[in-house]
């Protein structure tokens, strides 16, 4: 059987083919969730950049870096898309340890000044940064690791984790974010729910990346 890495080198030697698929890079809504035996950059960089809708390939990575036209990572695009229809520019942001955090960085524009925090970040420090931030972006993977005192009043709250935990009231599995939503929510000014929040706007940003790369607008 062909690897991962030649499926992807033949479908993006493949003249019919305008679009690599999604599935061939083994993406969940453009993140990487490859097993450990496989090398996630090696599959990420044998998909042609051209048709590299999820904008994992090192060149997109670098063209985004150096605020070229390049195509967006999905998820990063979400974000900033939920911060321009929903929160003032020039604002104080903090970003809880998110995956390819450049991404983000790269992607807010205006006069966002940027806080890159971290999972293992001493909780005290943490709530320091995220108490000042008027925009708190977090993809940490800890449940309930933003809790109420930790934001301030009115402050935009985009959860992008995901978690899924055991519920004692069913007894199933449930998925939740990494903020403490009912809580929080009685305090910020705006919330995004996991689910239902970023992942459907990334559903939406991939589909744009597609359409992008079929019409050859980026390349």
């Amino acid at each position: 059987l062909p690897s991962l890495v030649q499926v992807c080198v033949f479908l993006c030697n493949d003249s019919d083919i305008l679009v690599t698929p999604s599935k061939c890079q083994n993406c969940n809504l453009g993140a990487l969730c490859l097993p450990d035996h496989i090398d996630e950059r090696r599959v990420c960089n044998a998909i042609a950049p051209e048709k590299d809708v999820d904008g994992f390939h090192i060149m997109n990575i670098g063209r985004l870096c150096l605020d070229q036209p390049s195509i967006i990572p999905a998820t990063a695009a979400a974000v900033w898309e939920i911060i321009k229809r929903t929160v003032l520019q020039g604002t104080f942001c903090a970003i809880v340890n998110l995956l390819m955090i450049c991404e983000i960085e790269d992607s807010i524009s205006g006069d966002a000044t940027v806080t890159i925090t971290h999972r293992y970040t001493p909780k005290e420090q943490l709530k320091i940064h995220t108490q000042l931030a008027d925009i708190v972006i977090v993809a940490a993977g800890v449940p309930k690791l933003i809790t109420t005192d930790m934001v301030k009043e009115g402050a935009a709250v985009i959860d992008v984790g995901i978690n899924h935990i055991h519920d004692p009231l069913t007894g199933k599995t449930k998925l939740v974010g990494d903020v403490d939503f009912e809580e929080v929510k009685k305090k910020a000014g705006f919330i995004t729910p996991v689910p239902g929040g970023v992942g459907p706007m990334t559903v939406a940003m991939l589909l744009k990346n597609t359409l992008l790369v079929a019409k050859k607008l980026i390349y």
